[in-house]
């Protein structure tokens, strides 16, 4: 993907930003969105082909990316791993409060089965993400079993992060607080057993 496809659809999708929590998650209000910003529906038919999929597939790379820059003055050696990836989550979330209603709209897309496969690879990829500013270079089974893990963590985070109407999302953060601690304890699990068998 060239820099010049990048800034066409950053542009289209701060526009849509806007639009979609008053207009609803559809490719007209995507279309809408690009030709405020002056671009025409052949171009955004091009820098999103797979239409509303193609844009919500960016709008969370973009978020992950946003997430990496906000973490690029923490050093994670300074924290044990179980900090390490909770801060990350949470400032993914954090940086998602001003578009809560479009990350709502998204999960009632994706939600549909003939679209859950990649939400699945989408969600992966963050939780890849993560795993590497965390400093893991694991490279066999361990490698997918964490970031599998990371995944429902985010998953089932976001949605207590939807509903949560408690100051500060305090009930969510002690939420994920949980689930991080349930995952790195079945890690450990999985790792003995796998590491038997290997034996």
């Amino acid at each position: 993907m060239t820099k010049a496809t990048q800034n066409i659809q950053e542009k289209i999708l701060q526009e849509a930003l806007k639009d979609i929590p008053f207009d609803g998650l559809n490719w007209d209000v995507i279309v809408r969105a690009s030709e405020k910003v002056g671009y025409d529906s052949d171009v955004v038919g091009s820098v999103f082909p797979d239409k509303i999929s193609g844009f919500l597939k960016y709008f969370s790379a973009w978020t992950d990316n946003q997430m990496l820059e906000a973490l690029k003055n923490t050093n994670p050696d300074a924290m044990k791993v179980r900090e390490r990836v909770r801060l990350a989550v949470w400032t993914r979330l954090e940086l998602l409060e001003p578009y809560k209603e479009v990350v709502r709209l998204s999960l009632s897309y994706w939600i549909n089965p003939l679209n859950k496969p990649a939400a699945a690879k989408m969600v992966w990829t963050t939780s890849d993400k993560i795993w590497k500013w965390a400093g893991d270079t694991a490279k066999d089974y361990n490698k997918y079993t964490k970031r599998g893990l990371l995944s429902g963590v985010i998953t089932t985070t976001t949605l207590a992060w939807l509903n949560d109407k408690s100051p500060d999302h305090q009930k969510a953060s002690n939420f994920l607080d949980r689930r991080i601690d349930n995952v790195l304890a079945v890690g450990k699990v999985a790792g003995k057993i796998l590491g038997k068998k290997k034996a």
